[in-house]
């Protein structure tokens, strides 16, 4: 399948935002509703792991494939069906420029061919999708692939954010692009500090933290000074909570009244967690969410306490 075809599946972002939820009625309250997360199906990576070789391994995937048409099945079991279905970066294992990953990327389009068409996708950068340093090459590429890399849409009085977090990571080869998101992003979060929404919520792949705002500059945070200036602006703003991946792991904790969130992967596991995805449910005054293994998902469906909350008035 080529890149433009899947476009036509995906309802790809264009112009910032999501044509799937263009709609002006979208900005009102209507009440609870839920939408899934996942996170780092990334094609090649659990070949790479097992030896070693994560650079240069990862010329299979098929564990990656069996795993990602489990959540997509799972999601198409769900009834109500979630109002959208986020996958918040690394898609793939290989970098850009390196062997497979046009292979790979084939692959997990054509397994995601198969969600639904009445839940959208919604698409969320990486590291391996647009490289450790993007260029303007390698955000090009991700645009052409899977959208923008950085968006808003509303859903149900909700305002959405999805961020290119490799600009916080290292924007060095690519500065003016940071800078463009920089200013999105404020007009952005000007919006939501007005509280005109019901709720403001971030997705990007690296977490701000992964249990303190305070803890140790790590692989798997954003450095010290960005991650304070961004939680900053968020919490300033009133942004509830903050999706990411990146870790392998669930982990999270909160700063001031943000909720930070780290959703462990579809596909390999660095940790004790198990492949898996997470359910978020979005009533008037909370977000409420909650981590279940593919398995789970598949065969129990969502827990009765949170379908009552989709009941609340």
């Amino acid at each position: 399948m080529s890149t433009e075809e899947a476009g036509d599946i995906f309802h790809r972002a264009r112009g910032r935002t999501l044509d799937a939820f263009s709609s002006e009625k979208e900005r009102e309250w209507k009440g609870p509703f839920y939408f899934i997360q996942g996170a780092d199906p990334q094609f090649g990576l659990m070949k790479a792991w097992s030896t070693g070789d994560c650079d240069n391994g990862g010329d299979e995937w098929g564990q990656e494939i069996r795993l990602t048409e489990q959540a997509v099945q799972a999601i198409n079991k769900l009834n109500p069906k979630p109002k959208f279905f986020v996958l918040c970066g690394d898609l793939v294992h290989a970098m850009p420029g390196t062997p497979w990953r046009k292979e790979q990327t084939e692959d997990l389009q054509r397994v995601l061919k198969a969600v639904d068409g009445e839940i959208p996708l919604v698409f969320v950068s990486g590291n391996h999708d647009v490289g450790n340093v993007p260029t303007p090459e390698t955000i090009a590429e991700f645009q052409q692939t899977w959208g923008d890399d950085y968006f808003s849409f509303w859903v149900g009085g909700v305002l959405f954010l999805v961020l290119n977090s490799q600009f916080l990571y290292d924007a060095s080869r690519c500065p003016a692009l940071k800078q463009a998101q920089d200013e999105w992003l404020d007009q952005q979060l000007s919006v939501a500090g007005q509280r005109t929404c019901q709720h403001a919520v971030v997705f990007q792949h690296i977490p701000l933290f992964l249990q303190s705002v305070d803890e140790e500059d790590d692989y798997f945070n954003l450095t010290t000074s960005v991650r304070k200036e961004m939680a900053d602006k968020f919490a300033g703003a009133g942004v509830k909570a903050v999706f990411s991946g990146h870790y392998h792991r669930n982990a999270g904790g909160t700063y001031q009244n943000l909720d930070m969130v780290v959703s462990s992967a579809i596909g390999c596991q660095l940790g004790r967690d198990t492949h898996g995805l997470r359910v978020v449910v979005v009533t008037a005054e909370k977000i409420v969410h909650r981590y279940y293994s593919l398995d789970e998902l598949s065969e129990k469906g969502i827990d009765d306490d949170l379908m009552d909350l989709m009941k609340e008035k």
